[in-house]
Order: C-alpha cells, then structure tokens, then sequence
C-alpha cells in the first residue's frame, strides 16, 4: 500500500520502508512521529485530506542538504556583486506504517515543521500571569491571624513581607517593643531608625485596641 502525504509545502509518495529527507521536524532522531496530512491512501482519494488516515514514520537523524551556491550581480556604474551559499536543515526518516483509518487514535506525536513547533509555544505563556496575579493577592492580604501592619505609617507589601519574615505579624507584639527590641529590629532589617521616626509604637498601640 502506498500514500500520498503533505509536510513542509511538498508532496510525498511513500510506502513503508521508505527513507525520506523532508523539511526539518521538530523532533529528535529516535523519535517516531505521524504525518496526519494524508493527501491519498491506496485508490482513495482526499477532499483535500484522507479522514483518519496516517503514515508513522521514525526520525533516523537531522541533517543538511546539499551546499547550493546564490550569486547576485547588479551592472550598475557602482556594480556590486554577492555570493551566498545555504545548506537547507532537513530531516531523514523511515516510513514504518500508513493507517488507512483510526490515525487521530494512535498516540503517535504529530510530524510537526521546527519553525512551527516555536510558533505555537506562546499560547502557553497566560499562566504566568495567573500566578503573579496570586502572588500579588498573597502578598497584599494579612498573613493568617495577623494583622494588616500596612496601616503603619510607611510601610507597604515589600515592607510588611519583611516584618513577617521577621515574626512580625500583629500590632500588639510591635506595641510592645522595648528600646533595646527597636534597635535590634533597626539592625536586622536595615530600618536605620525609621522605626522611631514614624512612630511605630504609638501607631501600634492605638491599633491595636
């Protein structure tokens, strides 16, 4: 049995045991992979694909085509000319089995072209937003059984974050610092004396009636 597919914008007739060099897949030599564009298997015929046709192939390695060599002259008073060459990346593969049905079924990855496989990565990228936007949630709320110490003159989410690691989460436990607890909290948290300057204390106290 033979097939007719389509990958890379080029048409292939195969049958099993075939080796082929097609446009470079996103894949790795080993890997087996289906080809789901099938334009014809056997005597029938697609409109313009074969539904739930298939052909599996295995990756036998990735490599380039043969050096082809551009060469540009323009006949110009300032002529210039230019030589390029270019080896083209493909990808050898062996046909192991065409399906003439049941394709969409089998679990074999899809034979998918590189440049498309990093076309559609970024459909992934919403989550990270998610997360941050959980973050940002966590971070505005009072840690549990603690108080909101953004109520103190000075001190936002990075500030409070500090004070938790610290221990620090409730009103009470500020209004109870000493001289010597002040200056021990200056030093850990590189406060430099903005405890006593925005009078944390007394702010504490009447907060926490």
């Amino acid at each position: 049995m033979f097939a007719v597919l389509k990958t890379g914008g080029k048409q292939y007739k195969v049958q099993p045991g075939d080796v082929l060099r097609v446009e470079k897949l996103a894949a790795a030599a080993g890997d087996k992979v289906q080809f789901n564009e099938i334009l014809m298997v056997g005597s029938k015929v697609g409109t313009p694909f074969v539904e739930g046709a298939g052909v599996q192939a295995e990756v036998i390695d990735q490599i380039k085509g043969e050096k082809v060599i551009h060469f540009v002259k323009r006949r110009r008073k300032h002529s210039s000319k230019r030589t390029k060459g270019h080896r083209q990346q493909l990808t050898l593969l062996r046909v192991t089995e065409i399906l003439e049905s049941g394709a969409d079924k089998s679990g074999v990855m899809a034979a998918v072209g590189a440049g498309s496989a990093g076309a559609v990565a970024p459909a992934a990228a919403p989550k990270p937003k998610k997360a941050a936007a959980k973050k940002k949630a966590e971070a505005a709320a009072p840690a549990a059984g603690g108080d909101d110490l953004k109520q103190l003159s000075g001190v936002g989410p990075a500030l409070e974050k500090k004070l938790h690691e610290a221990g620090v989460t409730t009103f009470a436990q500020i209004a109870a610092w000493t001289e010597d607890d002040i200056a021990a909290m200056d030093e850990k948290l590189s406060f430099k004396g903005r405890i006593e300057r925005e009078g944390w204390v007394e702010q504490a106290k009447k907060l926490a009636k």
